[in-house]
């Protein structure tokens, strides 16, 4: 189960990264950059996603399982970022928005 557990932790932490990323490139212009980043983290939260549901599906089905300090970790790392991605899109968004009305009024 620690394993399984962990697994949540891992692809969050990656999937919050890749989306700290997005907001950094897109800070910086790089809007290809920001979007492939913005790709990143949707997949990795969707495997750590896809892990919850995993363990949802078995508690449903009569496998109790015991709610250990490290597992409220894990939902609480994933739940967060999965917050943290849809921030980073918005961010994207608005950069990107803001660029190009920068831009048109330079031209």
């Amino acid at each position: 189960m620690e394993e399984i557990i962990f697994s949540i932790i891992l692809h969050g932490g990656n999937g919050r990264s890749a989306a700290f990323e997005a907001i950094t490139a897109a800070k910086q212009g790089d809007f290809s950059k920001a979007r492939k980043k913005l790709e990143e983290a949707v997949n990795e939260l969707a495997q750590a996603h896809h892990i919850q549901t995993m363990l949802i599906q078995r508690e449903a089905k009569g496998e109790k399982q015991e709610v250990s300090l490290l597992m409220v970790h894990a939902q609480d790392h994933l739940m967060t970022a999965m917050t943290m991605k849809d921030l980073a899109t918005e961010l994207v968004d608005l950069y990107e928005q803001t660029q190009s009305l920068l831009q048109s009024k330079v031209l």
